[in-house]
């Protein structure tokens, strides 16, 4: 089961922590969040046998989570 955790104002002066967890295919290699060498513009970790990502965020702002 994935898992998706928003928790805003949890931590003083961060407006909004979210935390995903990704365990569909426990044992799929899997690199960490990183800006993309392909779109330089979005940070997330990156699925290393299909190529996706579980969660990201781009460096204007906009987010997104399976």
């Amino acid at each position: 089961m994935c898992l998706i955790i928003l928790a805003p104002r949890a931590v003083p002066g961060v407006p909004l922590a979210v935390a995903a967890n990704r365990d569909e295919f426990h044992a799929r290699p899997t690199a960490p969040a990183a800006f993309w060498r392909s779109h330089p513009g979005l940070l997330a970790g990156r699925d290393l046998e299909q190529g996706g990502t579980w969660m990201g965020v781009t460096r204007g702002g906009r987010f997104a989570a399976v």
